[in-house]
């Protein structure tokens, strides 16, 4: 499986996944709002990390009448590991260039 780049979008929506549980599952519309992207930024995102096997998606089975079913994306467990490391080692490199951790730690 490939690094993809990783690009501010892409960050977005791997800390996204990364912070959604069985209780607060990401759907696609979830996503696009905690990441605070357009559908057209997030959707490639997610074609482009299933197609590194980084997530896997299912459509949800309980009927909700006026609306289609969500669809669900998560982290493969491979992809669990990739994410946090390649997020891990793009922290690093910032720190180690004097540039402070998006989230403002120290």
């Amino acid at each position: 499986m490939s690094v993809p780049r990783l690009t501010k979008p892409t960050i977005a929506v791997l800390e996204v996944l990364l912070a959604a549980t069985d209780d607060a599952p990401a759907w696609g519309l979830s996503i696009c709002r905690d990441a605070d992207l357009g559908s057209g930024t997030v959707y490639p995102i997610l074609d482009r990390l299933s197609e590194r096997g980084w997530i896997r998606s299912h459509e949800e089975t309980t009927p909700h009448p006026g609306r289609p079913p969500r669809r669900y994306y998560e982290l493969t467990s491979s992809g669990r590991m990739q994410a946090r490391e390649a997020l891990d080692a793009r922290r690093q490199r910032r720190f180690q260039f004097g540039l402070r951790p998006a989230d403002g730690a120290r």
